[in-house]
Formats: C-alpha cells, structure tokens, sequence
C-alpha cells in the first residue's frame, strides 16, 4: 500500500494552492458579540478532500472554493513576495507589565479579534489584572493568521491555541466579505520549488487574489469586498 503524503500546502506558480494529506477543509465564520466585535468562531459545512485537491488562490473560480482552472484564463500573477524571515525576527514587541504582546504588522487579515474589550495593545498595558490578562490571551489566540502572539514576561509560557491540522475557509457576515485560508496547526506552506515558509500554527493565506504579500493575507478581500458565493448555511 503506498505511503499517504504528509499533510503540506504547495503554492503552485500562478496557480492553486496544492493541498496534500487529506487534510479537514471546512468553513469557519467569524460570530460577533452583541457590540458586532469578533469574538469567536463557528465551524460549519465539511468539503470533501482527497489526498490531493487543489484550492483557488486567484479569486476566480467558478467552484470556490476549489480551483477550476480560471487562474489561466485571466493570467494571474500570483508571485510570492512576502518574507521568508521568521517571525521572531520579524515581529515588533510591546511589553507589558505580565505580558509582552508580539505583533507582526504585514500578516494581518483584517479578522478584528483584538478589538473587544478595549484593543490588545492597550491591554497589554494591563496584563497585571488577571481579567485582562485572561482577555488579552483569548484576543491573541483568536487572531487566524498569528500576527499576534502573547508571552509572558522573563522565561514564561507562549500562549498559543491547540489546533487540528486543517485548513478553514474564513466568512466575515459582519463585513460581508469571505476571507482568507485559514491554515491550522502547523501545516508546511512551500512554494513549488520546495522551499518552506516558517511553519506556525495559525496562518492565513490569500484566496482573493489581492494580497500585497502573497501567498499570506493581507486583509486585501476587505477591500475589495471579496465574495467566494459558497452558499450560506
């Protein structure tokens, strides 16, 4: 019986994303609070996987959110041009009394997690009272794309989330957008020649075509008000 591929994420060359391993694909929508802030999300509609299937990143498709071959069609431009620096290297700190909060601006995916209860970075600030700092870990662990990470402060604990090895297809009701990829627990992203991103827990990854920082998000299908029309459930 021949061996099953290791779950990984190929970025062809103005092409889909190559999804290998049998790897969970399924919606996740943000839900709001009652102030309509992102608070937490909502697992719906499973698609079918095999052990390759190849996912439209141009933003095109007629088949969203699988690829349908449109990319040639329209000759997408889906070059990579973001950092292959770690995050480490990459990411601003701002410290706090108990916690520091790392930030890396460019991998921002517009999913506004950080804004109830008074914006992360100012919580931060704050991270002595146990509500906050109970709040400031649910505002970091929420972000999808892992722009934000907290730690606590000398030789403490990163605060990350447990993830299954999947791949969400993001939905934003409150914007009325659809967003990124949103690629989980620790799936290899890897360009075609084999050359791998940092691999991290949480990232997502462009799939309206837009990003400035392919093949990550950027927050772009905010912008242009993206819609993939996967029916609601």
């Amino acid at each position: 019986m021949p061996k099953a591929d290791p779950p990984r994420i190929v970025v062809s060359e103005n092409g889909p994303y190559l999804v290998y391993g049998r790897l969970p694909i399924a919606l996740q929508t943000i839900v709001p609070n009652s102030e309509k802030m992102s608070w937490d999300w909502r697992e719906g509609r499973a698609f079918e996987t095999g052990e390759a299937v190849a996912l439209c990143r141009c933003g095109q498709s007629g088949h969203k959110p699988f690829c349908d071959g449109t990319h040639e069609k329209v000759h997408f431009n889906g070059r990579e041009t973001a950092s292959r620096a770690p995050y480490d290297q990459l990411a601003e700190t701002i410290p706090g009394p108990a916690m520091n909060l790392r930030d890396e601006e460019t991998l921002c995916a517009f999913a506004r997690f950080c804004d109830p209860g008074g914006k992360i970075w100012n919580l931060i600030e704050r991270t002595d009272d146990p509500k906050v700092r109970e709040l400031v870990i649910r505002e970091a662990g929420h972000c999808p794309s892992g722009r934000l990470v907290v730690r606590d402060v000398g030789p403490g604990a990163t605060h990350e989330p447990e993830l299954p090895a999947s791949v969400g297809i993001v939905e934003d009701p409150v914007l009325h957008v659809s967003g990124p990829l949103w690629v989980r627990g620790g799936v290899p992203v890897e360009s075609p020649d084999g050359r791998r991103y940092e691999v991290r827990n949480r990232q997502t990854l462009c799939r309206c075509g837009a990003s400035q920082n392919k093949p990550f998000c950027d927050g772009s299908h905010a912008s242009i008000k993206f819609r993939d029309g996967i029916p609601p459930e």
